[in-house]
């Protein structure tokens, strides 16, 4: 077997990175040349063989197109790369890597437009749902100096806003799928919430924690981790999105620990302060705890924020934009909620290509 390359751009989007592809590029086997493109799957967890990192985050794939659909400038499919075995989830979005997702456009040709201030709208497959992604661009390019500032992104780069229009119900019947706002789920009471993706969101002291841990300490409670994994699934079949917790797909619905509002060090070792934050969270991702926060789960966390009588709307004061306290500092994230209706969600990025050429891919003919 020799290798096949395909033409490609490796990208920055928020707290993840990925490999960015044209639809035109691709083989007619898709799950095949991504796993073989990030080097899964991998038993040591490392991805050495591939361009992945080891960890959720560091192991994506978007697939751009031109699109057809009336009022849209472009459509996107999210693959979420499992480390350890050769699946790919297409179950939801990711709203970090949907930060770059313009930018590659740009990048490749895809897409191109003057100098200044542009909007487009994209249409997300996984979802059905559209994104208005608002950024500056200069030489043809997405601008990528400035001065704003990601939490656990080093450096600084130029603000992409990403805008959810009408995001609940991305992967199930509605904003709460089983008609209530808090549910008891194997035991324990948690807020059931689809807005940008499904989430399942329980108080950390509930399972035993303050919701300042660090993702090592986190990742280290097994148990833990499986009460939780438990949860998740048995969410699932409640928000409909499987009949059997067993069937339920690996992306999401995704599940975050709340709590109040602490003072907490960071993974770069500095301190955050109870006062620059709502609330706390940790979100366990592919059984992993996210360095940061997936940025849909953020959207996702606002809305929840924003309606009464969620277990995140009893630690908020107010609705509208909300800081919410991560392993690697706070996330701000926004949720227009009026007469019963989520209007949008929406949330800041910066992204920045770092590679374009192509990625061996090895594929049984």
């Amino acid at each position: 077997m020799t290798s096949t390359w395909i033409d490609c751009c490796f990208i920055r989007g928020g707290t993840s990175k990925g490999i960015f592809f044209s639809a035109s590029a691709l083989p007619k086997e898709w799950d095949a040349a991504f796993c073989s493109a990030m080097g899964s799957p991998d038993p040591y967890e490392r991805q050495l063989n591939g361009m992945g990192g080891g960890i959720s985050s560091l192991s994506k794939v978007m697939v751009v197109d031109s699109t057809s659909r009336q009022g849209f400038d472009l459509e996107y499919t999210f693959g979420q790369v499992d480390v350890t075995s050769a699946t790919v989830d297409y179950a939801g979005n990711c709203g970090n890597l949907s930060a770059g997702v313009v930018p590659f456009a740009l990048e490749s040709g895809l897409i191109t437009a003057p100098d200044g201030p542009a909007e487009f709208r994209l249409f997300n497959t996984n979802t059905g749902k559209a994104v208005a992604v608002r950024l500056n661009v200069e030489n043809g390019r997405a601008r990528t100096t400035g001065d704003t500032v990601l939490s656990g992104v080093a450096g600084t780069g130029d603000a992409i806003e990403l805008a959810y229009p009408n995001p609940a119900g991305s992967r199930t019947a509605g904003l709460l799928p089983t008609g209530n706002r808090v549910d008891t789920i194997a035991g324990i009471e948690a807020t059931l919430i689809d807005a940008t993706l499904p989430l399942v969101i329980v108080r950390a002291a509930d399972v035993g924690l303050a919701g300042t841990e660090s993702p090592t300490e986190i990742d280290a409670l097994t148990q833990t981790l499986t009460q939780l994994e438990d949860i998740r699934r048995a969410g699932a079949v409640a928000m409909g999105m499987c009949e059997a917790p067993g069937e339920a797909p690996a992306v999401v619905p995704k599940i975050a620990l709340v709590a109040p509002a602490a003072e907490s060090t960071l993974l770069d070792g500095t301190t955050m302060s109870a006062d620059d934050v709502d609330f706390m969270v940790r979100v366990i991702s592919m059984g992993k705890c996210h360095k940061a926060s997936p940025a849909t789960g953020a959207m996702c966390l606002a809305a929840a924020a924003a309606v009464p009588g969620t277990l995140v709307s009893e630690l908020v004061d107010t609705a509208g934009d909300v800081n919410i306290g991560t392993p690697s500092g706070f996330v701000t994230a926004a949720a227009s909620y009026a007469d019963g209706h989520l209007e949008e969600t929406s949330l800041m990025r910066t992204a920045r290509v770092l590679m374009r050429g192509q990625v061996a891919v090895e594929i049984e003919e």
